[in-house]
């Protein structure tokens, strides 16, 4: 009972967080708003310059948004992974998911003098990098689950995930070797990540594709549970392994491909986020783990966007960088302090 009620004020204190990282990232950027005018904009008043109007509402709220969505929905797909995989060093891109949705980039950024049929994504303006991603990271995602269905072993499925993974990210070499300096730097750009750049429409999208993944999480709590102890205790309670592991893989799959489509590939979240989590609550429970991961994720990734925006600045820093930059040396910290890894 008193484990409960340590719980239900641990989630108090990161809901509360949670507020107070969208303020401070809704309150940062290149140009300079008073936090008594951003206050009155949130809340339906007038501020000094209309133009501030504009900038909190149509710029700094949607990337907020999207930060938050991001930052939670992979590392939840980062928890999914380390717990079917019960491996540590398991994060949402195992699958290739991820190289598939970049593969899906390169065509459409670097490929186009290579390959036809490229027009048609061009004509179809803001979306078309999000749709080549998608259809990149789906393929790769139907290819895994059909290789799913056929092999039984969960390492052996850990390591062709790995190996569809080399092959998109050789193709995606060959096709930089082949572009020009314009499309590479465009396909770099593209690479370093962004929770900017999104419409509402598209954070929209987002929002529903990462509703689906935690409700698919939710539905699957008794076999990650189970899965903790092994394959074969997860079987002996009546967990059926091979819907369960697809189940998983969908949710992962739409969790990281949906993610990487829309805001490119954001490192580290989902790898460290979900030891953060097991550090901090001292659990195992993914009753508890999924709403804690989801959380901090969102917590790290909006202030990571916000110290890549630099005060009072238009340059914006490699979000990838920063996720690296700050994320690291705290999870360092924690494992040399709690002197283990709980897994």
């Amino acid at each position: 009972m008193q484990k409960v009620g340590t719980y239900r004020l641990s989630f108090g204190l990161m809901t509360l967080a949670l507020v107070l990282s969208c303020l401070l990232n809704i309150s940062s950027g290149s140009v300079n708003i008073p936090f008594a005018d951003m206050w009155s904009i949130l809340f339906g008043g007038t501020s000094e310059l209309d133009s501030w109007q504009y900038i909190i509402w149509e710029y700094r709220i949607p990337k907020a948004l999207t930060a938050v969505l991001v930052g939670g929905g992979l590392s939840l797909s980062g928890l999914l992974m380390q717990t079917l995989f019960r491996n540590p060093l398991a994060g949402p891109f195992v699958l290739g998911i991820s190289s598939g949705a970049s593969l899906g980039a390169a065509l459409l950024l670097m490929g186009a003098s290579l390959l036809t049929g490229m027009g048609t994504f061009s004509v179809l303006g803001d979306i078309s990098m999000a749709l080549a991603a998608s259809i990149g990271s789906f393929l790769v995602l139907s290819v895994v689950m059909l290789v799913a269905q056929r092999v039984k072993d969960t390492m052996a499925l850990l390591i062709i995930g790995l190996m569809f993974g080399s092959i998109t990210s050789a193709i995606v070499s060959v096709l930089a070797y082949f572009s020009n300096a314009e499309q590479l730097q465009r396909f770099i750009f593209w690479s370093f990540g962004s929770v900017g750049n999104l419409h509402p429409n598209q954070i929209w999208l987002l929002g529903l594709i990462v509703l689906v993944g935690v409700l698919l999480s939710i539905i699957s709590l008794k076999p990650l549970n189970a899965y903790l102890l092994g394959e074969h205790y997860a079987q002996s309670l009546g967990v059926s392994l091979k819907k369960s592991r697809l189940i998983i893989i969908v949710a992962t799959g739409l969790l990281a491909g949906g993610i990487t489509a829309f805001a490119g590939p954001i490192a580290f979240i989902g790898l460290a986020v979900p030891h953060l989590s097991r550090q901090i609550f001292d659990t195992m429970e993914h009753k508890i783990l999924i709403p804690a991961v989801f959380l901090y994720g969102a917590i790290l990734m909006l202030l990571c966007d916000m110290i890549a925006q630099l005060p009072n600045s238009a340059n914006i820093l490699p979000i990838n960088a920063i996720t690296s930059l700050v994320g690291a040396p705290v999870v360092i910290w924690l494992l040399v302090r709690k002197r283990k890894m709980i897994f």
